[in-house]
């Protein structure tokens, strides 16, 4: 059985993984038969959103934690997951992916990423292993990695676009239910909710990156 890593960033799309992104991820990997590696790191949360006003809260999560909820509990620390024990990764959006796995949300072209995110990237890139980024992912992706100057897609928002071409990456334009596949590096990506409009539409994004993902495993 296919064994692909999903990688978390907390619950909830303004402070964490995209909660439809990250279900649809696994509920196709699931009808593919594959087994799905759920795994965030064991880090405070950049910040927390009130998802019903949208507006911050004082409080603070974790972002395993606040993971394990997307995952039902059976979730890893991702310092304990090496590119050995998976076959793929996949990346879910949502703004976690951008504040919690790096701080590209903050900083931009400036921005760090998470060190056991960093790690595995390039783990998984060195052992010829895919990676699917969806929705901001890619930039996280495109920061971590970007000594091999990936091709990734965040859909047609122009100035994400180009502050991930200033980190060394090159962006391609697609529709919400289009993936670009970078051949040379095993990245597959695809915009999801940088577009919408909707859980369908996005969905049907989705599920041709799971698909490639796995062919490419």
């Amino acid at each position: 059985m296919t064994r692909i890593g999903v990688l978390l960033s907390g619950c909830g799309v303004y402070d964490g993984s995209e909660i439809h992104e990250a279900v649809i991820t696994l509920l196709a990997l699931d009808r593919a038969n594959s087994e799905a590696i759920c795994m965030a790191p064991d880090i405070d949360q950049f910040d927390v959103v009130n998802h019903l006003t949208g507006k911050p809260s004082s409080e603070k999560r974790n972002v395993l934690i606040e993971s394990a909820r997307i995952a039902r509990g059976n979730i890893k620390d991702i310092k304990t997951v090496t590119a050995d024990d998976i076959d793929g990764l996949i990346i879910p959006g949502g703004f976690g992916a951008a504040k919690n796995l790096s701080n590209f949300a903050v900083k931009g072209t400036d921005a760090r990423v998470n060190d056991q995110t960093g790690r595995l990237l390039n783990e998984m890139i060195a052992a010829g292993k895919p990676v699917g980024a969806i929705c901001i992912a890619p930039a996280t992706v495109a920061r971590a990695i970007a000594a091999v100057q990936p091709e990734v897609t965040i859909g047609n928002d122009t100035k994400t676009a180009a502050a991930i071409e200033a980190m060394g990456a090159v962006h391609k334009v697609c529709t919400v239910d289009m993936i670009h596949v970078d051949e040379a590096h095993k990245i597959v990506t695809t915009p999801a909710y940088m577009l919408g409009p909707g859980i369908k539409e996005v969905a049907a994004g989705i599920e041709k990156l799971v698909a490639k993902v796995l062919e490419l495993a």
